[in-house]
């Protein structure tokens, strides 16, 4: 039988079903019964072929025999190999084909085109895999909720050659990050049935890459997690953070299995002279070697050199030499070498954490002062070398300290936990809080590069965020009055930040735990870790979504597009949430519906009162009804129909004028020069409502190096 027209989309369409459980969590140390090959393939921990072996059900593999042959499957689909240094797993899968059958005339589809992950430890590895499509005039494309690729091949006579896939029969594409489901689709641009080209034979599979990870929390999110067992128990073992979830990693200089207690073990350099060269002298240490030369040699250029002088001369001077200094200047030596290793880990610090990045912000951009780089000096003499009496907040995720830094109180926060995301985040959140001067948003005072982990110093807010606030015990919360001026500050804030900045900024992740509050409970707009500079001719930017689930806009999540009215939709989501003392992130309705879903149900319906806060309820003087509607148009699905910030903030600052709550202020500008004088920063710790991160290190990277 003869085909053409052949499409082979050679993409990972593993149907891994495997349901991730906290409750099957098992202990990190397997029973010695647990088997752990299967045929040629190891099975190393945490999978397992028995479910009491694997760390979780969602690791949990099948060995069985055929025909002679041992293979090892996780659902239908064959693995080859497993790597726990990696946190990947190799497996089949069979090739998608579209044929054209010439004697039947039929276009034939074999094998299956969907992908579905969701639940499982896996994601497609981006790094590992490509999209191939191999045949004559068609399009071929891969779509989800989150994304859509495609390419298309043509052909105009010519096959392809090896080695080569730029279109001329062929064509490829990359893979997002984080692909956990897709449909792939053929489209053939024009019936070519002359076309001939030798089938793949039915059957033929292709090997796929997929990263694996213990589950989707983030390092940070693993550690606090009181419902799931931590996995990296292995001492010199440290969290990562993959696209999969978080996973476990073995300390430079140590090998083994990370999961397993004392499952790292140390790596004896001195025995791989290829990975490890040394011309010399070879020991052994924990996590590292040294390299030295024999007596009466030295080292030069990586090759140990005979010495000019005499081999007792060396020892004699040498000790000569170090008796005279030691009498001599013993003790200015030692200091100096003391001050030289700080002062090297210092620029080490500085260059890991981006500082020739924050240099270049500095020299290009006036708004910036050189105060914006703080050294560690000054934060250890304010905070009394971190005293922890000066502990004033903080959690599992880190501290934060008080201190007086020229002549003013502020908050220096430090993490506990290096992460690249983290960093690449502050990266960014320092890029756009120097250029921000607003009442209503955290000030930015500086921040230190020369620690391992950099340290961001803020004005000092004492009284927590309005989450806590909002959402306590009892019935009575905060009062209605001030629900509505914080409502109307936060509204400024954004208003400034689209409209009156020197380059529109979105803030991408607005929400009750992000605004702080002061001793006058004045809100203050903080966490611009997620935020985009977008260019004054733009109306908006494609970027990979970032936000927090229940406040994120639905456009811009199916979409990928964010604009303005992204963060429009956030506000009204928190304008809800100030309506209902209803947490977004967590609330479903009695029909499963969303809290801004049911919320416009009842609005619709007249039926407010089923869902608004009692002490709403009591308190209101008539205005109850007028937030509600401004909530709702804020909540619409198209973002053209919603209003801007700007029209939000002039509804709720008539309404507040009518009511008489707080005095008029006009939004400032960029330069205003009444801003109020640096005083607070929130203390409080951060709550469990995690962000659902899609970002990846270049799109944070791209947004911190705006345009200038």
């Amino acid at each position: 039988m003869e085909f053409s027209r052949i499409v082979l989309l050679c993409v990972a369409v593993a149907a891994v079903w495997a349901v991730l459980a906290a409750a099957d969590v098992v202990a990190a140390q397997r029973s010695p019964s647990c088997a752990t090959r299967c045929g040629n393939v190891e099975v190393p921990y945490p999978f397992g072929l028995d479910e009491e072996c694997a760390i979780n059900s969602g690791f949990h593999l099948n060995c069985s025999t055929a025909g002679g042959t041992t293979t090892l499957f996780h659902s239908n689909m064959e693995v080859i190999k497993i790597s726990v240094q990696a946190n990947k797993a190799w497996v089949k899968t069979l090739i998608s084909r579209q044929c054209y059958n010439r004697s039947t005339k039929q276009v034939e589809i074999s094998n299956e085109k969907s992908l579905n992950l969701t639940g499982t430890p896996y994601v497609l590895s981006a790094d590992d895999n490509k999209v191939t499509v191999i045949g004559c005039n068609n399009l071929a494309y891969m779509r989800s909720n989150d994304y859509i690729i495609g390419c298309m091949s043509t052909c105009n006579g010519i096959s392809p050659k090896n080695g080569s896939c730029s279109g001329a029969g062929c064509c490829q594409m990359n893979l997002p990050r984080g692909v956990r489901n897709h449909q792939g689709y053929f489209n053939p641009l024009y019936n070519t049935t002359d076309r001939k080209w030798r089938a793949t034979p039915l059957g033929s599979e292709k090997t796929i890459v997929m990263e694996w990870a213990i589950t989707r929390n983030t390092c940070q999110e693993a550690i606090v997690d009181k419902n799931t067992p931590y996995a990296c128990v292995s001492n010199h073992s440290h969290c990562i953070t993959n696209d999969a979830g978080y996973a476990c990693k073995c300390s430079i200089g140590y090998e083994g299995n990370p999961y397993i207690v004392n499952g790292c073990t140390d790596i004896d350099e001195c025995l791989d002279n290829v990975t490890y060269p040394c011309a010399g002298i070879c020991k052994n240490t924990l996590g590292s070697f040294t390299c030295s030369c024999p007596r009466g040699k030295s080292m030069k250029i990586g090759v140990c050199v005979k010495d000019h002088m005499p081999i007792w001369i060396v020892p004699v001077v040498g000790t000569s030499l170090l008796l005279l200094a030691l009498c001599l200047g013993g003790p200015f030596i030692m200091r100096k070498i003391k001050l030289q290793k700080v002062k090297k880990m210092k620029q080490k610090f500085f260059i890991q954490n981006r500082g020739l990045l924050f240099q270049q912000l500095i020299s290009h951009n006036s708004d910036i002062g050189e105060r914006m780089i703080i050294t560690l000096r000054e934060l250890e003499k304010a905070t009394n070398n971190f005293d922890r009496a000066r502990v004033v907040g903080g959690g599992g995720h880190g501290d934060v300290f008080k201190g007086i830094l020229d002549l003013h109180v502020v908050a220096i926060k430090k993490s506990k936990i290096v992460v690249q995301r983290e960093i690449d985040e502050f990266i960014n959140e320092v890029a756009v809080l120097s250029q921000v001067n607003h009442r209503n948003v955290v000030k930015l005072l500086g921040c230190c590069l020369e620690t391992e982990v950099p340290l961001l110093v803020y004005e000092f807010i004492s009284n927590g965020t309005l989450y806590n606030h909002l959402h306590v015990d009892g019935s009575i919360s905060l009062l209605w009055v001030d629900r509505i001026r914080i409502a109307l500050e936060v509204a400024r804030a954004l208003s400034y930040l689209h409209s009156a900045a020197s380059m529109p900024i979105f803030h991408r992740d607005i929400k009750s735990s992000n605004i702080l509050l002061d001793d006058s409970l004045t809100s203050k707009v903080s966490d611009f870790g997620a935020s985009r500079y977008i260019p004054i001719d733009q109306t908006g930017v494609t970027t990979v979504v970032q936000g927090t689930l229940g406040y994120l806009d639905p456009m811009y999540h199916y979409t990928g597009r964010l604009t303005d009215k992204s963060d429009v939709f956030s506000f009204g989501v928190l304008l809800v949430e100030l309506l209902t003392r209803k947490k977004p992130s967590i609330y479903r309705s009695n029909d499963g519906d969303n809290l801004v879903s049911h919320f416009e149900k009842m609005l619709a319906t007249s039926n407010l009162f089923d869902i608004i806060d009692p002490q709403v309820m009591k308190e209101e003087d008539g205005d109850l009804q007028e937030v509600a509607t401004l909530a709702a148009k804020c909540t619409k699905l198209r973002g053209e129909d919603r209003p801007t910030m700007r029209e939000v903030e002039m509804e709720l600052e008539n309404l507040v004028v009518k009511k008489k709550l707080v005095p008029s202020i006009t939004t400032p500008g960029r330069n205003d020069k009444d801003e109020d004088q640096v005083q607070y920063m929130s203390v409080q710790p951060a709550t469990n409502e995690s962000s659902k991160q899609y970002t990846t290190e270049e799109e944070i990277l791209l947004s911190a190096s705006y345009p200038r």
